[in-house]
C-alpha cells in the first residue's frame, strides 16, 4: 500500500488553520505564478468570483473568510476534510452545498504537480466558481445524483464532473476560456489547453462525455466546451440519470491516451 505523504492540518478552537512560514511561502508562489498564467485565459465568472473572495497573496487564507463570501453569494461553504474521503461522503457534502477541502498545502518539491487535491487546488481552482449561481447549482445537483447512485453509475457521473468542474472550457465567438479548477490551478494544464496542437476540443454532449475515459496523471488529450455557464444550469433540469444509463448501454469510447500498466 502506498504511504500517504500529506495529512490535513487541524483547525483550532476558533476555526483557524495555523499555516507555517514555509506553507505561506508555497501559497504565495503558487498564487503569483498561476495569476500570471491564467491572465486572459480564465472565464469572466472566475475573475468575478476571485474579486469577491479577495484571497490574500502573501499567506494562505482562512476557511472562515472564504465561507463568508460563499455564504453571501450562493449559500455554499467549505468543509474541512482529511486528504481523501469516500464517495458517499463526497456526494453527500456536495448535495448539502458543502465543498470538501483538504487542509494541507503541497511542499516545494511538489510545486509543479500533485496528484492529490490540496488546499491551493480546492481554494484557488474552485472557490471563485462556487460564487457563480449556475456553477454552484450544477455542483449541488451532481452531489444529489451521486448520493443515491450505484457504484457503476457513479463512474459515469464522475466523467461529467471531470470534464466540467475540473477540466471544463467555454468557447464563445471562437475564443476559449477556462472554468474548470483542474486547469485553473495548474500552469502546465493551462498552457497545454491553450497551445496544444494534439489536444481535441469538442462541444459538450453529456452522453459523449460520460463515455470518455480519462486519466488523472496526464495532461488531458481532450477538452469539452460549453457556450456559456447557463448551459450548466440547464443540466440541473435534465434527467441526467437517464443519460447515465444511455452511456452505460453504449459503452466507453476508446481511450485517447496510453493505457497505464499495472505496477
Amino acid at each position: 500500500m502506498k504511504t500517504r505523504q500529506y495529512a490535513s492540518k487541524p483547525l483550532d478552537v476558533f476555526g483557524k488553520i495555523h499555516w507555517s512560514a514555509e506553507e505561506n511561502g508555497v501559497w504565495e508562489h503558487l498564487v503569483s505564478r498561476q495569476l500570471g498564467c491564467i491572465k486572459d485565459k480564465a472565464c469572466i465568472a472566475y475573475f468575478d468570483g476571485l474579486n469577491l473572495l479577495d484571497l490574500p497573496h502573501h499567506h494562505a487564507p482562512q476557511i472562515a473568510d472564504i465561507n463568508t463570501v460563499l455564504g453571501d453569494t450562493t449559500g455554499w461553504h467549505l468543509e474541512p476534510v482529511p486528504a481523501l474521503i469516500d464517495f458517499d461522503r463526497f456526494f453527500t457534502l456536495l448535495s448539502e452545498k458543502k465543498f470538501p477541502v483538504a487542509t494541507f498545502l503541497r511542499t516545494e518539491k511538489d510545486m509543479d504537480y500533485l496528484q492529490e487535491p490540496d488546499f491551493f487546488h480546492e481554494v484557488f481552482g474552485h472557490c471563485a466558481m462556487l460564487t457563480n449561481p449556475a456553477f454552484a447549482a450544477f455542483t449541488q445537483t451532481y452531489g444529489r445524483l451521486g448520493a443515491t447512485a450505484s457504484k457503476e453509475e457513479r463512474v459515469y457521473l464522475a466523467r461529467l464532473y471531470w470534464f466540467t468542474v475540473e477540466f471544463g472550457l467555454i468557447q464563445h465567438k471562437g475564443q476559449l476560456s477556462i472554468y474548470g479548477g483542474g486547469i485553473l490551478s495548474s500552469p502546465a494544464e493551462t498552457d497545454y489547453a491553450f497551445s496544444s496542437e494534439q489536444a481535441i476540443y469538442k462541444p459538450l454532449d453529456i452522453v459523449d462525455v460520460m463515455r470518455t475515459p480519462y486519466r488523472i496523471d496526464i495532461l488531458q488529450p481532450i477538452y469539452f466546451y460549453l457556450s456559456d455557464l447557463e448551459t450548466l444550469f440547464s443540466f440541473t433540469h435534465m434527467d441526467l440519470m437517464a443519460r447515465v444509463h444511455q452511456a452505460m448501454a453504449l459503452g466507453l469510447h476508446s481511450p485517447l491516451y496510453p493505457v497505464k500498466m499495472a505496477q
